[in-house]
């Protein structure tokens, strides 16, 4: 089901705001990513030892992980889009790595759902029949975005229609396997270990005029204390705990990143609505 969180028109709105050289950098790394994901696809339909262990893989997933692969390769999607949308906020973005397996897995589990969509019918037969049927779906894609002709427009809106599809994938499953990924925003998650690391210890000048919004107690001039990237002062002692169990400020709800991938999702997807002009419900 649609709606405006999964909307295209926020990547796009966010994308409108960058410059010529950024895009062309932006499209450069978009369409490494196509290339690789083309030559493992081409790699699995061309052999059928390796189609087949790839949908044995798959049949043997749960619902609820075949949601997490498709949120981790939106992650990694999303990643690409880090430095231009965190501007003077950390670059921080938690690991979106995707092992070699998991992504051929996820290129097959995507290109199953698009084509259950358009031929319900086909994979109703044997799955030995999938593989001859599925190259000719792709072939004609294949050699359009994966050749030199391609244009930076052509993979810009590819990459907008991959980035929206995975989205929607992860709502409509993450709720049908009964997970909190529904798309509903709201998912708390604790800040990522390595972004609470890194966070600087600075010194109050003021005297007693800083309160910590946590313990309602006053700051002590020349006392250090944790400093958020939004700029708001903290107690360690107080900002610790709640940092474990939140990635958000408690003064003004920032997002902190973190490990949690449907959290990070959402984070980003934020940050991209800001950067659009938009936001989300």
């Amino acid at each position: 089901m649609m709606d405006d969180q999964n909307s295209p028109e926020t990547i796009m709105a966010a994308l409108s705001t960058l410059s010529p050289p950024q895009l062309t950098d932006l499209t450069n790394s978009i369409s490494a990513l196509f290339h690789l994901s083309y030559r493992r696809l081409y790699s699995i339909l061309s052999f059928p030892t390796l189609f087949n262990l790839t949908l044995h893989h798959l049949q043997s997933l749960p619902l609820q992980q075949k949601s997490l692969l498709i949120a981790r390769h939106l992650l990694s999607n999303l990643t690409i889009l880090t430095p231009f949308i965190m501007q003077n906020t950390t670059t921080y973005s938690a690991s979106s790595a995707v092992k070699l397996r998991d992504l051929d897995a996820v290129i097959l589990l995507l290109l199953l759902c698009e084509f259950r969509q358009l031929y319900p019918e086909v994979l109703e037969t044997p799955p030995s029949h999938w593989r001859s049927v599925l190259c000719n779906y792709v072939s004609d894609d294949i050699l359009r975005l994966s050749g030199f002709e391609a244009s930076s427009a052509q993979v810009l809106i590819k990459y907008v229609e991959m980035v929206i599809k995975c989205k929607r994938f992860v709502s409509v499953m993450g709720a049908a396997a009964g997970g909190n990924n529904d798309g509903k925003g709201g998912i708390e998650a604790a800040t990522s270990a390595g972004v609470v690391v890194a966070l600087p210890s600075v010194e109050v000048s003021e005297n007693g005029n800083l309160e910590c919004v946590i313990c309602k107690e006053n700051m002590k001039r020349g006392r250090d204390v944790c400093k958020l990237p939004c700029d708001h002062l903290f107690h360690w002692m107080c900002i610790l705990p709640w940092l474990k169990k939140k990635n958000t400020c408690p003064c003004c709800r920032f997002r902190l990143p973190t490990d949690d991938v449907f959290g990070e999702i959402e984070r980003l997807w934020e940050l991209l609505a800001k950067m659009g002009g938009s936001s989300i419900v």
